[in-house]
């Protein structure tokens, strides 16, 4: 499964068929739907181009993409979302700021609202599966009023053959609408802007914000609450395959190098961000990438440069050139979350299957913006539960409505606190189970800083990190020499090829060796402090791995 396979004929898909168009059997009016205007159904890359720049939607970059400005939301609205509070979330959710309930009467209403917004307006809809693996696949139908949105999605999951569209009938809904905005006072809710879940109904509501993101995290949300129930742990994850077969899964928020370190040309890539590892492997969910591309680098991020300038490809917030209409990756002037979404093969070295054995390595990345972690550590399989609930690392600005300019450290668990429906102990013991039975090694990559916090040191050498991910994937690491750090308690290798011995050493790259230690406790602190939600629900093995404030 390692081997590179062929890519497809023809790069954006097959569905270029005057069949593609024709309205399924489940059509809208089975959803309640009725009174529209023009219903686009299924229409593939061309077409939806055409109506996107006669809608006046964006604009063409150079070499062929598509590029939309998003306005004021140029990324997540996670105090937006609500999930409804019904008879199957009531005792399975995990309540509290980030999962946050809504009544089912406000959820109707605001529904009714919306369709009756959307009566006489042109929509465009996309039947699509989130899943790559049949036994666990899930039919997406996402609904638009708008034609790039509905472009993005295509890109995003897995487009089925033209022959499978006329019978297809929607497990999970998408009804997004970005100009419609709620009534905060009349809905209960916070702001004009929603994201509303209905486990119950299968059904997703989205208005008030034009960032795409939401109708791609609104699937992975959804999958993390049903797949558990079928053995199938979902995961925030990329990953990628070696010649001789061997996975690896590479956990991390955005900015931590989740879509850059598993591209990697010398291994066929499975996908960048969500897989579920079920009984009989990794699989991903979707069809498609969603790279984050400020200060994008051509020489050390080929494959998704190429991206940038191919047609299909949407780009968010990118600043083009004035004259040229080249993309400009290093002009954060909008945000620092610009995002370009194309189809999976558009990396040359794609797995087109989106299929994988069981992992041999986990890798759980971090973006440390303290200064004070290795570059790389080995993991103990306690370790890495514990790291997985902890989920440290700097959240980079512009990945949320909110932030400033600066990476604000935080935990975020299971390295996507945000779409985890449940509670994250239910995600960690399910991990813990699989590293023990399929022995996996475990190991923590620091893509932070070094010498420094953000703004003294220096952000890790992407080659540094490359050839540490080299060490593991090939071997070198397991038996090599290690050190226990004595802030942190995991192992730190001794040396590693490539790599010079200072950077394995983050005390030794700091001017002042007495901040190093103040930064390093100051750290230990709020790993406890943080670990305490989590304590009662972890086994002894667990707690005793837990790092503790010095003392």
């Amino acid at each position: 499964m390692g081997t590179r396979r062929p890519l497809m004929e023809g790069t954006l898909d097959k569905a270029h068929k005057p069949a593609v168009s024709r309205t399924p059997r489940f059509d809208l009016a089975a959803q309640g739907m009725r009174h529209l205007g023009a219903v686009q159904w299924n229409l593939t890359a061309p077409y939806l181009y055409e109506h996107a720049i006669r809608r006046h939607e964006g604009e063409l970059g150079y070499g062929g993409s598509f590029v939309a400005n998003t306005g004021k939301h140029t990324g997540r609205s996670p105090r937006d979302k609500y999930i409804v509070n019904e008879p199957g979330t009531k005792d399975t959710v995990w309540w509290g700021d980030i999962n946050q309930p809504i009544e089912p009467a406000r959820f109707d209403s605001l529904h009714q609202r919306m369709l009756a917004y959307l009566q006489g307006r042109e929509l465009f809809v996309q039947d699509l599966y989130a899943g790559a693996d049949p036994d666990y696949r899930l039919p997406v139908r996402v609904i638009s009023d708008h034609a790039w949105h509905s472009l993005f999605a295509r890109n995003m999951f897995i487009r089925p053959p033209a022959a499978e569209l006329q019978d297809f009938e929607p497990a999970f809904t998408i009804l997004h609408a970005p100009n419609f905005r709620a009534i905060p006072e009349l809905d209960g809710i916070r702001s004009e802007t929603f994201i509303l879940v209905n486990f119950a109904s299968r059904l997703v509501l989205i208005g008030g914000t034009r960032y795409a993101g939401e109708i791609k995290k609104s699937v992975f949300g959804y999958l993390n609450f049903v797949l558990p129930t079928r053995d199938v742990l979902p995961m925030h994850c990329s990953a990628n395959v070696g010649p001789k077969g061997d996975c690896a899964i590479f956990f991390g928020l955005s900015g931590t190098g989740k879509t850059t370190l598993s591209a990697d040309a010398s291994r066929t890539l499975i996908g960048d961000d969500e897989h579920g590892w079920s009984p009989r492997g990794i699989f991903n969910f979707e069809g498609g990438c969603y790279a984050k591309v400020i200060n994008l680098s051509p020489t050390a991020e080929p494959e998704i440069y190429d991206t940038i300038t191919r047609f299909g490809t949407v780009l968010e917030n990118v600043v083009l050139d004035p004259v040229t209409r080249m993309p400009d990756v290093d002009d954060g002037s909008l945000t620092e979350n610009t995002r370009a979404c194309y189809p999976l093969d558009f990396i040359p070295n794609a797995d087109q299957h989106g299929m994988a054995p069981h992992p041999k390595n986990v890798i759980m990345l971090t973006c440390d913006a303290f200064g004070v972690m290795p570059p790389i550590a080995k993991l103990s399989a306690e370790q890495a539960m514990y790291h997985f609930l902890s989920g440290y690392t700097a959240q980079v600005a512009g990945t949320e409505v909110g932030l400033g300019k600066e990476p604000k450290a935080v935990f975020s668990t299971c390295f996507g606190a945000p779409f985890m429906p449940r509670h994250p102990s239910e995600y960690a013991k399910m991990l813990g189970e699989r590293i023990a039975r399929f022995k996996a090694d475990c190991w923590l990559v620091n893509t932070g800083w070094s010498g420094g916090a953000y703004g003294v040191g220096n952000r890790m050498a992407i080659a540094h990190t490359r050839a540490l991910l080299r060490a593991v994937l090939d071997g070198t690491l397991a038996g090599a020499p290690m050190r226990q750090d004595p802030n942190f308690g995991f192992l730190v290798p001794e040396s590693v090829p490539e790599i010079p011995g200072n950077v394995l050493d983050p005390r030794g790259t700091w001017p002042d060796s007495g901040a190093y230690d103040e930064v390093a406790r100051n750290l230990r602190g709020r790993f406890e402090a943080n670990f305490g939600k989590y304590e009662p629900f972890v086994d002894n093995e667990v707690k005793r791995a837990a790092i503790r404030a010095a003392a």
